[in-house]
């Protein structure tokens, strides 16, 4: 298995996704600061329980904490929006409502990565990465 992805978001959604299919509690992912950054945007949303930072020889590494065990997952749906091959971008008043409000969208802005309320609230456009129910 290679370490290197040409997707690293569209990398750890699908872990994220298969350990929910599975029932793990957990999953742990090679690690960068994208990663981390929708990572964070995840649990902030209360979708991911938490995150972890491990010290690694080649490389250090991610644990995703996706649900406490003993409880159900939060996250019912998690899709990459944003492609290699197909970037999608908005405004801030183009911005998705996903599921009439009970999911969110992560967007790559200026500012860093955030939701969508708050990029709406900051009036930022960008790349839409993730879209969550």
């Amino acid at each position: 298995m290679s370490l290197q992805s040409t997707d690293q978001i569209a990398d750890l959604l699908t872990r994220i996704r298969n350990a929910i299919m599975v029932g793990k509690t957990e999953v742990r992912v090679p690690t960068s600061k994208l990663k981390v950054a929708v990572v964070a945007g995840l649990k902030k949303s209360g979708y991911l329980a938490d995150y972890k930072l491990e010290k690694g020889t080649p490389r250090d590494t991610l644990l995703v904490v996706i649900n406490e065990a003993g409880k159900n997952p939060v996250i019912n749906e998690i899709e990459k929006v944003s492609k290699p091959g197909r970037r999608v971008y908005v405004g801030a008043s183009e911005i998705p409502t996903i599921k009439s409000g009970r999911g969110i969208v992560l967007l790559s802005t200026s500012k860093g990565i955030m939701t969508g309320q708050e990029a709406k609230k900051s009036r930022l456009g960008g790349e839409i990465l993730v879209k969550v129910y």
